[in-house]
């Protein structure tokens, strides 16, 4: 009787392929089934237990008073966040830590923690008190001037987004940027185990809390990641742009995850998978349908002679408020569709150098700033008092920084990058920066973190930030050097 024919053997790039798929599948597999068994064991355990809550740090109630002079206690707060952040950018910046490190502690030193501690009579001339406000006005205002900058910032980050390159480098950036989200993200919920009971605020379920910590244990800050690429001359390597890619895919799936989370918190049950679907459909309609007509609108921008018009910067703007308009409408948050608007945007057009030119410096300038004294605003270091409290603050920094540097290193390495670089790749994937002070706020509007747990995550964000410089100056010490390094294969590489 003949041997059955045996099946021709794949060849070794399909084959490696092949096996490449399956371990990312495993992955996914894995991360999944741990995050469902998390939630199970979370929410068996919330049920029925009242949690600890913390009180409130302002009154919810105050006599009425006297009509606040909005006009004049924001600009007077701007004009402090604005000049104390440009002075603390320029010594972090001496000290090699990027300029948002600087703005970011001048917003929280103008708030409670510092001068509200040391001079609140002087605190209360930028913000007033609540017997003075009882209505919250001056904090409105700077909330929606914020929040304005904090959208037209995120179109901008979606408009240095390079759909191109990304998809050049799809299989290692998407691989090893998935892994730099998978692995926190669990890690992150099963840390809600612990934390839940502890600082989430009244009548939130363990499912939403988990979500959102999870995810905000996962964000990286692709603008911050490319300024310290350049800086260390390292933003043309074979090691910076895959940095910029794996960044870039983090920045889009994690942005996509928290629209999700956003519409499970928002929304009952039966209409959470309207709200998913509808986002998911909004997603698809921009790349399908409206990446087209924009590409095609930049090509006849491009071929005009001479200097391009405020038509063009109208017409940007104009199209993020209402591609953020309708994302609001749908259920999720209005910066992702002004991201997902810059994201359709071909990055190395007239069109996009043109608006990134025009909008960076007004936002980061006069814009952001609001949003940085609102942040600082509702900063209150001195909720987390005790040795238990900063334990909590010491294993969040522990549990976000192994997750994000385990699973970037552990993807690095599958793809045959040597351990020097995965492991710069590692320390690059944990900064946080701006974009992780972003998800905080939004948590917090939500009702799904309690003020105390938002002084953690903040100082979670600014360690893991400030921390990224000089680690990687002693991982890659030439990197300060003019001549860049180039990116070392690994010996041999893993299978």
């Amino acid at each position: 009787m003949a041997a059955p024919e045996a099946l021709p053997a794949l060849p070794p790039g399909k084959r490696r392929a092949a096996v490449g798929l399956g371990l990312y599948s495993l992955l996914l597999i894995q991360a999944v089934s741990s995050f469902l068994i998390v939630r199970w064991m979370g929410e068996r355990n919330a049920f029925g237990i009242v949690a600890s809550h913390v009180p409130a740090a302002t009154a919810t109630s105050a006599p009425r008073a006297s009509a606040v002079d909005i006009e004049f206690h924001v600009l007077v707060t701007l004009v402090a966040v604005i000049g104390a952040g440009h002075l603390l950018a320029r010594l972090f910046r001496r000290w090699g830590q990027p300029p948002v490190v600087g703005e970011v502690v001048a917003g929280i030193c103008l708030g409670p923690s510092v001068l509200g501690y040391f001079a609140p009579s002087l605190m209360h001339q930028l913000i007033p008190s609540t017997t003075a406000d009882p209505q919250g006005a001056v904090a409105a205002a700077l909330k929606m001037i914020g929040e304005l900058g904090v959208l037209l910032y995120m179109f901008v980050v979606g408009l240095d987004l390079n759909l191109v390159k990304l998809r050049n480098k799809a299989g290692a950036a998407v691989a090893i940027s998935h892994a730099s989200i998978l692995f926190p993200f669990v890690l992150g919920a099963v840390l809600s185990l612990w934390l839940h009971p502890l600082y989430a605020p009244e009548n939130i379920a363990f499912t939403p809390f988990a979500l959102f910590l999870g995810i905000a244990m996962s964000i990286t800050a692709f603008p911050v990641l490319a300024r310290i690429l350049t800086d260390r001359n390292l933003e043309t390597t074979p090691l910076g742009m895959m940095a910029m890619a794996c960044a870039a895919a983090d920045d889009a799936t994690a942005w996509c995850l928290l629209a999700v989370v956003v519409g499970i918190v928002q929304t009952q049950a039966g209409s959470t998978i309207a709200v998913c679907l509808s986002a998911l459909g909004y997603i698809l309609a921009m790349f399908v349908v409206v990446r087209p007509l924009v590409v095609a609108w930049c090509r006849r921008v491009d071929l005009q002679v001479g200097a391009l018009t405020n038509g063009v910067l109208a017409a940007g703007c104009v199209g993020a408020l209402l591609s953020a308009l309708i994302t609001k409408t749908i259920g999720i948050h209005a910066i992702f569709g002004a991201f997902l608007l810059g994201a359709v945007i071909p990055s190395d057009s007239r069109v996009a150098g043109f608006l990134k030119t025009r909008l960076r410096d007004s936002v980061t300038v006069l814009l952001l700033p609001a949003f940085f004294a609102y942040t600082g605003m509702r900063t209150q270091i001195g909720l987390v008092s005790g040795w238990q409290q900063w334990l909590a603050v010491a294993v969040i920094i522990v549990v976000a920084t192994a997750g994000k540097f385990g699973g970037t290193v552990m993807a690095a390495r599958w793809t045959g990058i040597g351990w020097r670089d995965s492991a710069a790749l590692g320390v690059l994937m944990n900064t946080r920066g701006l974009m992780e002070l972003i998800v905080l706020n939004i948590g917090l509007d939500l009702g799904v973190i309690s003020p105390t747990l938002f002084a953690m995550m903040v100082l979670m964000a600014l360690v893991t930030t400030i921390s990224t410089s000089p680690i990687l100056a002693r991982l890659m010490p030439e990197s300060l050097k003019a001549e860049p390094p180039t990116l070392a294969p690994a010996r041999p590489p893993l299978r």
